[in-house]
């Protein structure tokens, strides 16, 4: 994965400044989370790249929306959709109805475009989202003090597209602000 993140970098894409340190040491950390849980090489190569398109929560982009064919040579199709689909993703309109809808309907933050999640995209969306919050959880007190609660919350929305690990992993970690906010 050394080398799809070196190409990453040979085309153009930059490292900035993320929470707690920089965008490339937050993307590796979401990777190995995810590779901790047994993720498939898909998932971890998505986990790596996932805001290379910027994001509903972080709006620097390492790399522009007309590469996406670039990035999808790097990493594999489906990863590139997976990523897209992730930097897509219009959160506040998306999120709220885990928990709440049987059928997630999609709303892509770029084009406006609705569609319904498949079992499986929601599925992969939601533990990426988790792999990606955790990350920021484990290295920054301050983060997880002024979220942990919402995330713990959103999380458990998302309980039934979750593995046991990613599930294990946030009740870990969050289950003590979680408590807090009752």
């Amino acid at each position: 994965m050394d080398k799809q993140f070196a190409a990453l970098k040979a085309i153009g894409a930059g490292d900035f400044q993320h929470i707690n340190g920089s965008l490339e040491a937050h993307l590796k950390g979401t990777e190995s989370i995810l590779k901790s849980w047994g993720a498939d090489e898909t998932l971890r190569v998505a986990g790596l790249f996932h805001a290379a398109y910027g994001t509903a929560g972080f709006d620097e982009k390492m790399v522009s929306l007309t590469q996406r064919q670039d990035i999808a040579q790097i990493i594999g199709i489906e990863a590139e959709a997976l990523v897209y689909l992730y930097c897509s993703c219009d959160r506040d309109y998306v999120f709220p109805q885990f928990g709440q809808s049987r059928f997630i309907q999609f709303r892509d933050r770029f084009s406006g475009v609705l569609f319904e999640l498949t079992i499986e995209q929601a599925r992969l969306l939601c533990e990426l989202t988790v792999a990606n919050e955790l990350e920021l959880v484990y290295t920054s007190d301050e983060f997880k003090a002024q979220y942990g609660a919402e995330l713990f919350h959103l999380f458990d929305s998302m309980k039934r597209y979750l593995s046991v690990d990613a599930c294990s992993a946030y009740k870990l970690a969050l289950h003590e602000v979680s408590l807090q906010s009752v």
